[in-house]
């Protein structure tokens, strides 16, 4: 059984459509972009010494896929297998399976309606990015990433020796913003960027953040272009104003075109690619290739 998506959204609207779902007692929501399909649980292989979130994998028209139980990374109660659903998404230019209790509808919301998380009674703020009211009730939107990151220990994001990052000269002389919601995120873009000799950065939480910081430069600037900032990172979900939103009121700005955009997001898919293009973004990269990432800010700054 397959539940159809909505219609994708045009590019920078500042809206998203989510799919709402039930573990134990909570409502979370994920966005519909990540959501390939959403099935009746199949069988699970477990894999010898996996964190215990991860079920095993499952097979799912011809694609091995690991099943990560989200009871489980939430600590909170499980409920019979047959009675949960599958919710198979793609992130990270991977697809993994979320078991879930109940799914419940899709909803089409703006960014600027999702608060960033306050203590949150239930104990589940550090793995929440953002919370929306609806219908009365509180939804939590969870940081995929930053569980897919924990539970498989760190693996998919770290650089090996053989993609260890090489400084090079005047990078440190270039200033970066980036505007990324996740705290996880913002400490990885930061050690590595470091590393690489970027160390001149400015971090946002959100896509208004850095936009009204970016246009209060771009009034007090009267003659050079953008000579306090080299470029922009942006993710593209974050709570008030989304990636590709930002991207797009910058790139309608006359002299704002003029600063390079780069969107890393785990958003970043062959499918969903033209959307990003589509608001104007210089380059776009798909987490976790950070590696890729200096590679492109060293093309566009340096």
């Amino acid at each position: 059984m397959t539940e159809e998506k909505g219609i994708l959204l045009q590019s920078g609207t500042n809206e998203l459509e989510i799919v709402t779902f039930t573990v134990g007692e909570n409502l979370f929501c994920i966005n519909v972009l990540k959501v390939k399909e959403i099935i009746h649980p199949l069988e699970v292989t477990p894999v010898p010494d996996s964190n215990p979130a991860i079920e095993g994998v499952s097979q799912v028209r011809g694609e091995i896929m690991p099943v990560v139980n989200l009871a489980r990374v939430m600590k909170l109660p499980e409920i019979e297998p047959e009675n949960t659903k599958f919710i198979i998404t793609e992130l990270n230019q991977m697809k993994i399976v979320f078991r879930v209790d109940e799914v419940h509808r899709i909803q089409r919301i703006s960014w600027e309606q999702i608060e960033e998380p306050e203590k949150l009674s239930i104990g589940l703020e550090e793995l929440a990015v953002g919370i929306v009211k609806l219908d009365g009730n509180l939804v939590l939107l969870l940081d995929y990433e930053k569980i897919i990151y924990e539970i498989s220990g760190n693996a998919d994001f770290a650089v090996t020796g053989e993609d260890r990052i090489t400084r090079k000269v005047n990078r440190e002389e270039k200033t970066i913003f980036i505007a990324e919601d996740s705290q996880m995120l913002r400490q990885l873009l930061e050690d590595t960027l470091h590393e690489a000799g970027y160390t001149n950065l400015q971090f946002f939480a959100n896509g208004r953040e850095a936009k009204e910081h970016i246009f209060k430069l771009l009034k007090e600037q009267k003659e050079r272009t953008f000579e306090n900032v080299n470029l922009l990172i942006t993710d593209i979900e974050m709570p008030q104003m989304d990636g590709h939103h930002l991207t797009k009121v910058i790139k309608e700005d006359e002299i704002g075109r003029e600063l390079p955009v780069v969107i890393f997001s785990s958003l970043i898919t062959e499918d969903l690619e033209h959307k990003g293009a589509g608001v104007g973004a210089d380059a776009q990269v798909s987490k976790p290739n950070i590696h890729q990432l200096i590679n492109i800010l060293d093309e566009l700054v340096l």
